[in-house]
């Protein structure tokens, strides 16, 4: 009896290990099959040769569980990044705005006038302009480099980009801090402030040119009939100062030095002439003449042209 107690004993002993020899081959086929997928899955290797026979495997262990990916986007257990938050999706940047957006998102307003145009548009705007301050001059109809510059001081006091051209946003603003110009604002019988009239100018019919305030007063009998802008020549080619009269006029001329178009031309000194320049309409006081005595305001030169006789007098002065 002791004996087989000591056998049945032996068979409990030989039955548990025999159990417990069972769970640990199953525990390794588990644990075995999971890193097959995991490999699977990360590297690509499911054998040699890319075989099916690890396929059903990791088919099968993916039908009764998520995947890795799926289980950390999933549980809140996740590692935590270096500051302490949860991992997120891949960085992505922001697609630039398109070109002629303003930095609010508001497309980019069109260009109503800029440098170069010459319309009765201008004109309103220079008057309007002059009307705050930012332009000294009589309206002349041409953007120039002088139209620019108020343009820009206009749109700087606005909070706007100083570009110098006129686009819609600019234009209303200036509609609402303006009024409509009246007609003499729109075409005033000056531009800048006279100077005071040499003594040769107060008698007859004279062209009185000052160098100080650069202006032309059209005079009969010590009154003012007209005036304009003018310009003169630079320190190399200096328009001559004196009494002089008009020789000769001619409503379309070229230079036969320069051969530059002198329109309205009226000869008083040589080859010095008071002439129509579009170099002046343009680029204002930057630029000089050869000598002549350069006028920016066509239309109002044209009538003067009309108006002026061979031997009337011609006096440039300071």
């Amino acid at each position: 009896m002791k004996r087989s107690s000591t056998v049945a004993r032996g068979g409990v002993v030989r039955g548990g290990a025999v159990r417990r020899v069972v769970l640990a081959a199953v525990s390794v086929a588990l644990v075995a099959g999971c890193t097959a997928q995991a490999a699977g899955t990360g590297s690509g290797a499911a054998g040699p040769s890319g075989s099916a026979s690890a396929q059903p495997s990791a088919s099968a262990s993916a039908s009764t569980s998520p995947s890795a990916s799926e289980s950390a986007s999933a549980s809140p257990d996740a590692s935590p990044t270096d500051d302490g938050k949860a991992p997120s999706s891949p960085a992505t940047f922001p697609t630039p705005e398109p070109s002629g957006s303003a930095s609010d998102g508001a497309p980019a307003s069109p260009v109503l006038m800029k440098d170069g145009d010459e319309n009765e548009q201008v004109r309103e705007l220079q008057a309007r302009l002059r009307q705050l301050k930012h332009f000294d001059r009589a309206p002349t109809g041409f953007y120039g480099s002088m139209t620019a510059r108020s343009v820009k001081s206009f749109q700087k006091k606005q909070g706007l980009t100083g570009t110098g051209s006129v686009d819609e946003t600019t234009w209303q603003r200036l509609l609402g801090a303006s009024r409509k110009p009246t007609a003499d604002e729109l075409k005033p019988s000056t531009t800048n402030a006279l100077d005071t009239p040499a003594p040769a100018c107060m008698t007859g019919r004279v062209l009185c040119i000052s160098k100080e305030s650069r202006t032309l007063a059209w005079m009969i009998d010590g009154k003012v009939v007209s005036s304009m802008d003018v310009r003169f020549g630079s320190e190399n080619t200096p328009t001559r100062e004196g009494t002089f009269s008009v020789g000769w006029k001619a409503r379309e001329w070229t230079s036969t030095i320069y051969h530059t178009p002198m329109p309205y031309a009226m000869f008083f000194s040589g080859g010095q002439a008071v002439h129509y320049s579009s170099d002046f309409a343009a680029r204002g006081y930057a630029g000089a003449s050869h000598g002549c005595v350069n006028v920016r305001d066509r239309a109002k030169l044209a009538v003067l042209f009309d108006q002026v006789k061979v031997g009337d007098k011609v006096v440039v002065h300071w």
